[in-house]
């Protein structure tokens, strides 16, 4: 049952990367600045770079191999939260989703390092930097955009508005959560949550947004038990156009590990 849990958890981590670092690449070359284009092609990078590495540790497990797990799968196999499969909208949207989502990365590879199961513990000290990076990039855009123009501030309260229930999706609790703490693999998903709230109301306080009534807000479930929005297929079909096309490539390998795995 321990590593029926750990799988799990590695499956909803690994996609979330996966997918969110696919959504990150949409950005190359649209960016409302240069530095923008190489920021998210950079996060984007090291985002496909750390799902290699969990897909890697499912592969030791017993699973497939990363290439497998990442282009084979249909929507329904996928366990990545909702909000990281929406479209990249406007740069509004995409910078309150880098802000939500890369907040919660940071807070749970922090308290990754400290899991029960050795290699978790050792990736997430890897991904450390990394995630801070992003985390970082986040805030300090939210600072100065969030307490810019009128037009900056309505946009972010806007985006923020509507992204906040896909945004507590991002904690929906798995099947195994209670083996997970049990065997201190993970900490649990409302104990991040809770960090996660305190951070972002931390953020949002140092600008002119005003932070919605989350106990009030209904979260986007369903992800990380395979219920997807319309948006997760037709990205899929996009990723594996090649490797439809010809099996045997084995471009995908490089695709995911990057430079840095």
């Amino acid at each position: 049952m321990k590593e029926e849990a750990l799988k799990e958890f590695l499956y909803k981590m690994a996609d979330d990367q996966l997918i969110i670092g696919h959504r990150n690449s949409e950005w190359t070359g649209l960016g409302p600045l240069l530095e923008e284009d190489i920021a998210f092609s950079s996060m984007a990078q090291d985002k496909l770079g750390q799902s290699y590495t969990l897909y890697s540790m499912l592969t030791d497990l017993g699973e497939s191999d990363p290439d497998s797990i990442a282009f084979m799968r249909n929507s329904e196999q996928f366990h990545n939260c909702q909000f990281v499969e929406l479209p990249i909208g406007e740069y509004d949207f995409s910078l309150i989703r880098h802000f939500l989502f890369d907040t919660a990365e940071q807070l749970r590879f922090d308290l990754l390092g400290n899991s029960s199961d050795t290699p978790l513990s050792q990736a997430a000290k890897k991904f450390a930097g990394e995630i801070r990076y992003h985390s970082m990039h986040a805030n300090s855009f939210m600072k100065q955009l969030g307490s810019g123009s009128e037009e900056s501030i309505e946009r972010l309260q806007k985006s923020l508005i509507y992204a906040m229930p896909y945004a507590l999706g991002i904690f929906e609790l798995g099947e195994k959560e209670d083996i997970l703490i049990e065997e201190k693999l993970w900490v649990g998903e409302e104990r991040l949550k809770s960090l996660w709230i305190e951070k972002v109301s931390e953020i949002i306080d140092k600008t002119s947004l005003t932070l919605p009534d989350i106990p009030s807000i209904k979260p986007v479930y369903g992800g990380r038990k395979g219920q997807h929005t319309d948006y997760l297929q037709p990205l899929l079909e996009e990723m594996t156009e090649v490797i439809k096309l010809d099996p045997t490539a084995e471009w995908q390998s490089w695709h995911l590990k990057k430079i840095k795995y």
